[in-house]
Formats: C-alpha cells, sequence, structure tokens
C-alpha cells in the first residue's frame, strides 16, 4: 500500500502552511507529512540522496525542505559511515552535507564490489596456475606405462580450505581436505549458492544498513579492509576473498590508454570537464592530449608542440596544471609551458625558471610554480611581462603546491609546511612536519596531504589559519604521490604501486586497493571519472559503467 505524500497540518517551525507547501488539490490529513518532522526526516534519510534532492522537491514544497535539513543529511552520513568515525574532519559550518552524501553514496555503489571482484581473479589465476604445477609435477613423477592408468584422472586439488562470509561478515572456513573429488565439488557448489544468497540479501542492504547496523560503509569495510578498524597497515584485504560466479556486471569499467610514450609517465591531468580528456606528461619530454569518448582505449588528440617540433619540453615533464582553456606543464628543463586547449593545444606561451618545476597550481588571475630552488613563482599569464612575484618560503625544494584566491599552502623537502598570503603579501603561518610532504589537496577548509613515509595527513584552513588535525595510516608503505579529496570522496595513490580509494572521515574508511606493476606516479579525478598514471607508458581510466 502506498503511503500518500500529502502535507497536512503539523509543520516543521518556520516552513509554510500545508496549503502554501503543496502543490496537490487533496486535503487527506493521514499521510507521511501528518507525522512529526524528525520522523519525517528520518524516513528520508533511508532514501537515496540523489532521490531527496532531485525527486521529493516535485512532489510538494514541504518535502523540498528536506534537501536544506542538515539533520537529515548528516543522519544520513552517520549510516553511510558509522558512529565511530569523525566527519567532516575539518571544521563543519558551511559544510556541504548534500554533495558529500551524494558523492559518498556514488563511491559506495561504484567502488563496493570491486575489491571482492579484483581479489576473486586474483585468486582464480592464482589456483589455476597452482594446479597446472601440480599437474606437470605429477606428470615428471609418473612412471613409464602409468599414463594410460591415470590418463583419465584429474589431480586432485590439495585441501585448501574454502572460505565464505557469514550473515555477519565473519569469515568461516570450512576445511576441503580429504575429500573426494565429488563431495568436494558438491561442496564448492553449496559454498557458491550461500555466498550468492549473502551477496543478495547484503546488496539489499548495502547503502542504508537495517536492524540497527551502522550502515553500508561499516559493513563493506569489514570485508574489504579489514586493517583500517585499527587504523594500522593493512594486510592484503584480496586474498580473503572467494571468487563469485555469476556476478553482476561492475558500476565501473577500466580502460588502459596505451599512450606511445617512450619514457614513464609522470603526471596525468583530466582536462576539459566530465572527464572526457585526459592529458599525459611523460619523461621522454611529451605531452599528449586523449579523447576518453572515442575507441575502446582513447584516441590521441594532439602530440603538443607540433609537427616540427621533436618534444614539447627539453627534459622530463613533471607536472600539470590547468584553468578553463589554459594547460600548464613544468619540466625538470627549467621551463613552464603554456598550451591553448580551445585551439587544439596551440603553443600558449613560455616561461623560463631558474630551476626544474616540481609543482604547479592553476588559478583563475595567477599561475604558480613550485621549484627545485626553493621558490615560489607566481605569473599573471594575462600580462606582456607575466611575472608577478617570487616568494622564498622554504629551506628546500618546493615538492607540492595548493591555492585558492587568497592563500598559499606549499610543502617542501625541508618538512615545512607554510600558508602565504596573497593579499596581505606575507607568511601567516609555517608548520614543521616529522616527514616532508610530496602531494596535496585543498577544497573547501579542509587540506589533505600524503608525505614521504606514506601517511596521510589532514588540516584545517580558515582565516588563514592553518591547524594540524590528523595523521593516518591507510596503508601506504611508501611516498604518497597522489591526493584527491572532495566533499564525500578521497582518492591516494604511492609509489608503493597502490591506488586507494577511501571515504574521506576520520580515521579514512578505505573502499578498494588497486595493485599495479610499478610505483604509481599520480592520479587525476574528474566527474567521476579517475585516471592513474601507473608508473610505465600506460595510463588506467576508471569510469561509470555507461
Amino acid at each position: 500500500m502506498l503511503v500518500p505524500l500529502i502535507p497536512s497540518s503539523p509543520q516543521p517551525a518556520g516552513h509554510p502552511s500545508s496549503a502554501d507547501a503543496s502543490p496537490s488539490p487533496c486535503a487527506e490529513t493521514n499521510g507521511l507529512l501528518s507525522l512529526p518532522w524528525e520522523m519525517v526526516t528520518h524516513i528520508a534519510s533511508y532514501l537515496p540522496a540523489q532521490c531527496v534532492s532531485t525527486v521529493l522537491p516535485k512532489v510538494c514544497q514541504t518535502l523540498g525542505y528536506l534537501e536544506t535539513d542538515t539533520s537529515s543529511w548528516r543522519l544520513r552520513a552517520r549510516r553511510l559511515i558509522g558512529s565511530q568515525a569523525g566527519f567532516p574532519v575539518g571544521p563543519r559550518e558551511d559544510f556541504d552535507w548534500p554533495t558529500a552524501c551524494l558523492e559518498m553514496e556514488q563511491l559506495i555503489i561504484c567502488w563496493k564490489g570491486r575489491a571482492q571482484l579484483l581479489a576473486g581473479q586474483a585468486q582464480k589465476e592464482e589456483e589455476e596456475s597452482n594446479q597446472v604445477r601440480r599437474q606437470q609435477q605429477a606428470g615428471q613423477d609418473r612412471e613409464p606405462g602409468e599414463e594410460g592408468q591415470d590418463g583419465g584422472r584429474e589431480a586432485e586439488v590439495e585441501g585448501a580450505g574454502v572460505v565464505i562470509e557469514d550473515g555477519d561478515g565473519e569469515m568461516q572456513p570450512i576445511e576441503g581436505e580429504d575429500q573426494p573429488e565429488t563431495s568436494r565439488e558438491d561442496l564448492n557448489e553449496r559454498v557458491e549458492n550461500i555466498v550468492a544468497l549473502i551477496e543478495e540479501e547484503r546488496d539489499h542492504r548495502m547503502l542504508f544498513g537495517v536492524n540497527g547496523e551502522d550502515g553500508a560503509l561499516n559493513h563493506q569495510e569489514n570485508l574489504a579492509d579489514p586493517g583500517n578498524l585499527g587504523n594500522g597497515r593493512q594486510g592484503e584485504m584480496e586474498q580473503s576473498q572467494p571468487c563469485r560466479s555469476p556476478s553482476p556486471p561492475p558500476a565501473l569499467e577500466c580502460i588502459t590508454i596505451p599512450t606511445n610514450h617512450i619514457a614513464s609517465i609522470n603526471s596525468v591531468l583530466l582536462v576539459g570537464g566530465e572527464g572526457k580528456v585526459c592529458t599525459t606528461a611523460s619523461r621522454d619530454g611529451n605531452v599528449k592530449l586523449w579523447d576518453l569518448q572515442a575507441g575502446s582505449t582513447g584516441t590521441l588528440l594532439h602530440t603538443l608542440g607540433g609537427k616540427n617540433v621533436l618534444h614539447a619540453h627539453r627534459g622530463w615533464v613533471w607536472c600539470l596544471a590547468s584553468r578553463g582553456s589554459l594547460l600548464a606543464s613544468g619540466g625538470f628543463d627549467s621551463s613552464v609551458r603554456l598550451w591553448d586547449l580551445q585551439a587544439g593545444g596551440a603553443v600558449g606561451g613560455l616561461i623560463r625558471t631558474d630551476s626544474a618545476v616540481l609543482c604547479l597550481s592553476c588559478q583563475t588571475d595567477v599561475l604558480l610554480a613550485g621549484t627545485l630552488n626553493k621558490t615560489i613563482t607566481m605569473w599573471d599569464t594575462r600580462a606582456a611581462s607575466p611575472v608577478v612575484k617570487s616568494l622564498c618560503l622554504h629551506g628546500n625544494a618546493v615538492m607540492c603546491l595548493a591555492a585558492d584566491d587568497k592563500y598559499i599552502i606549499s610543502g617542501s623537502g625541508d618538512r615545512t609546511v607554510a600558508v602565504y598570503d596573497r593579499r596581505a603579501d606575507k607568511v601567516l603561518k609555517k608548520l614543521r612536519l616529522t616527514s616532508y610532504l610530496r602531494s596535496m589537496s585543498y577544497s573547501g577548509s579542509e587540506v589533505w596531504a600524503g608525505d614521504s613515509n606514506g601517511m596521510l595527513r589532514s588540516f584545517s584552513m580558515q582565516a588563514g589559519t592553518l591547524e594540524t588535525l590528523s595523521k593516518f595510516d591507510v596503508g601506504h608503505t611508501a611516498m604518497v604521490t597522489g591526493v584527491h579529496r572532495s566533499h564525500g570522496s578521497l582518492y591516494t595513490c604511492s609509489s608503493d604501486r597502490t591506488v586507494k580509494v577511501h571515504i574521506p572521515c576520520a580515521p579514512p574508511k578505505t573502499l578498494c586497493t588497486l595493485h599495479h606493476q610499478f610505483g604509481v606516479s599520480g592520479l587525476s579525478v574528474d566527474a567521476g571519472v579517475f585516471a592513474v598514471a601507473t608508473g610505465d607508458v600506460c595510463v588506467d581510466v576508471w569510469r561509470p559503467r555507461k
């Protein structure tokens, strides 16, 4: 039976009367809105965030107020993350709760089963490899003349137990050792059926926990990243999950761009909006633009620099930044080169520096470059004489930069973090850390940074005051080379050859870990599209499946 969404006399304080609130002419008083407003917000917190933001305002004006009701969004966030985690990590004033919840739900939908799927594939490949080795060994040990006696018999799989999950997410072993072949097949079939039932039940309650559970993410993190519960280095989560078949189509697809670079890719950047175009910068001195919507593995749009130019830079291209139609690349040839994306990547300018360029930040009115010789240089790219100012805030190379229209935040090899006020033209704060920052992401009132020891650090940034919040161990064992944080998502990559996807709470909840053959040098995220410089000459791009 459908409950009519009809407003009635009890309304939340300050809200319009039901006669004004609803476009419906019906005046029944036994609908959903006859309940206390607190109950309405609690019920709404179980609906998908997209529904609350886009559908309910069209039902009636009163339900449209749910989109601006902070308490409803906080309930939803707590259900997604769990009661033990802190969220947001930074200040709550002016925090965009609807956007955060929308992003978190989308992240969980896309990545919740990715770890299990990858783990199942890896385990299946390992089992097949082990079986081939055993068969080869059996063939070597078999005496001549025994081939006909045993040729029709498959080699037995030595007793590795099967692992399944019970209803509480605990791992339960079922020993399979010393069982007949037919019994083992029956057992495996039963296990697959049980797992399928558990998966079906869990998928129904995945986003919005039931029966008093904290919700989707707590349940998922127990499965995907048990090391997170103790905020310690996680184990190899992929090894604890069996291969499940059949399974629904994944929410994400991954394409690999064979970039034809002849040396490692140092930086990757999504440009143009909606994750349509990917820029790659390589140690071969070249910068390339790729159309991600054409072809199964992307299509090369331009190799920047022109046909008569051998390389975009005369050395390693180390970093990229963009704003609007402007793309900037910085290299070890002590230069920043500007490219016009609207003109097909045409040369837009050349800026000389006095040392290698290690990081870039592109703002609406200024381009910032951090260099090996300890300085941050500011250029107004619109002016005839572009240099604005050079800042010396550190005692070693400037490794990472983040900025907005008021402040510049920089991390250096001297293990300091500095905040510079662009308007007052002075340093506001300088913090000394135990390790230097290699990567940084700044949005809203939060700064997230990855350091040289594999730790993830969070800071609050309000009115020019930078305060250390926490230091997290998310499982990286080497330098964190890339960080991207938004209201409801957190991506990290490391030279330890892993990429991790998290919820940006305290401590971060890791949804998935992706393993690569080489150390990962950088990442970029735009509109749900996720590009990774895998440490060789290829780029992996993860995006929602169409």
